[in-house]
């Protein structure tokens, strides 16, 4: 089976053909950095780290470009709220997505613009939309240009509406001088304490999805591969892109790839609702590469309700993973992850990146391979345990890789000599047949959080998770 995507703007699945012969192209909309990341953010990073992955283990070089929106009406409204300027609240914020793509083991991206860093590319841009008809400056000298759609009959492709259904853009003040309500702001004039920067039309600041196109074109090119985002992203933000960049003679994303929304209660996650649960608080639940396995497990395009209980399964699931290539390390050595991965964990990937069922010969392997070990089948366990870690690897889970097991490599050993000690003492009071003993060991290291099990090759132990 050849790669696969759905594609947003064609409403079908396609066959992936890059632009470039061996070359994968991506621009993902990255966190606009109004307050830190909620699950629901990391969700799309989550998702979008795997298929770039997976383009990488298919063989494509691939061009990952992830931006920041660090200009932005909501900024502006926190500032003014916490009284401080608008760059110390996009610092402090992309500070913390940065952190939380870097825990939840996101490779980083290939470039990582912030908007603020290419006006110069925003009025080129609008320099030819202008020329070519397709934008105009208000005529009240406020110094805002706009978009007009009218002037672009392909508008409303991408979300699937015609112009005539399209409600007025919700971007620009209704005080000011637009031709159509539904036209949508390149540019925003300068209006007293917001950020400003100069223009031909005037001083002012930049509009949201002027800022992507700049962006994704300079370091992607006017044509590039595949466009991701969130479904809330494919109307208004996509669309402009999309009539902005095309308007303007670009032919921008051949791929448009929308992730599905997590929900709380059936609601939305959103900073606004209350609702939202970031991070830290959720690493108090559980541990990063766990949560990385809740966000990831659903096929990308689906809708997720979080629930704590779905939380805690994913947990387990992710530690049944992770308990197999424990034992497996201890009975065979160093298991290094195979050349290939399975036939069928490449034919989910490749249709429409089916995680769900890439997961599902995820743990085929893991109960074949507990069942050669407990069969003394070493070989044939070496076998699946090298293909596990080669899938892990693609979704960025593998216990065994650095990612996930430095971080109390030094703590672990010095456990691992005190656990040691009591387990010493434990065999021999069973040698002794002091039970009763050797119980009240067990028990002791259960209390502390270390759980034993008594295996063919002797006592083993870890840490009690959740």
């Amino acid at each position: 089976m050849s790669l696969r995507f759905y594609d947003t703007s064609a409403r079908q699945v396609r066959d992936f053909v890059p632009l470039r012969e061996g070359h994968a192209s991506l621009y993902l909309c990255g966190a606009t950095v109004q307050a830190p990341p909620h699950i629901g953010h990391i969700r799309s990073g989550v998702n979008f780290d795997i298929l770039r992955r997976w383009l990488t283990h298919s063989g494509y070089e691939v061009t990952f470009c992830r931006n920041v929106t660090d200009i932005d009406d909501k900024i502006i409204n926190v500032a003014c709220a916490e009284d401080v300027p608008w760059w110390r609240i996009s610092e402090r914020n992309q500070r913390a997505f940065t952190h939380a793509y870097d825990v939840l083991g996101c490779l980083p991206p290939t470039v990582e613009p912030r908007a603020t860093g290419h006006v110069p590319e925003m009025i080129e841009l609008m320099q030819r939309l202008i020329d070519a008809g397709h934008a105009y400056a208000a005529d009240d000298g406020s110094g805002d240009v706009y978009f007009d759609v009218r002037s672009f009959p392909p508008y409303g492709e991408l979300s699937n509406q015609r112009l005539e259904q399209v409600q007025a853009a919700a971007d620009s003040d209704p005080d000011r001088d637009k031709r159509d309500p539904r036209d949508f702001a390149l540019w925003k004039g300068a209006k007293p304490g917001e950020p400003t920067w100069p223009t031909p039309w005037g001083r002012g600041r930049p509009g949201w999805h002027l800022e992507c196109s700049a962006m994704a074109t300079k370091y992607l090119g006017p044509s590039f591969d595949i466009h991701g985002g969130g479904l809330d992203l494919v109307f208004p933000h996509h669309e402009n892109e999309m009539a902005q960049s095309r308007a303007a003679g670009d032919a921008f994303a051949q791929y448009w790839l929308h992730n599905g929304l997590l929900k709380i209660g059936g609601e939305k996650m959103a900073k606004s609702l209350g609702n939202s649960m970031r991070i830290p608080q959720m690493l108090e639940k559980v541990r990063a590469v766990e949560l990385r396995y809740y966000l990831g497990q659903a096929h990308y395009r689906s809708t997720i309700d979080y629930s704590d209980e779905a939380l805690r399964e994913a947990a387990v699931a992710y530690q049944r993973i992770e308990g197999f290539l424990t034992r497996a390390v201890e009975v065979l050595g160093e298991v290094a992850p195979a050349a290939r991965v399975p036939a069928e964990f490449a034919a989910a990937l490749d249709d429409d990146l089916g995680v769900s069922q890439a997961l599902a010969v995820v743990h085929g392997h893991v109960r074949e391979g507990n069942s050669a070990l407990a069969a003394g089948g070493k070989e044939k366990a070496a076998e699946l345990a090298g293909e596990l870690r080669a899938m892990l690897d693609v979704l960025g889970l593998d216990p065994l890789s650095e990612q996930w097991s430095s971080g109390d490599h030094g703590l672990r050993e010095v456990v691992d000599g005190l656990v040691a000690v009591a387990l010493e003492q434990r065999q021999a009071a069973r040698a002794r047949k002091d039970y009763a003993a050797a119980d009240a060991i067990r028990d002791g290291l259960a209390a502390a959080g270390v759980v034993v099990e008594d295996t063919p090759q002797g006592p083993r132990w870890d840490l009690r998770r959740g």
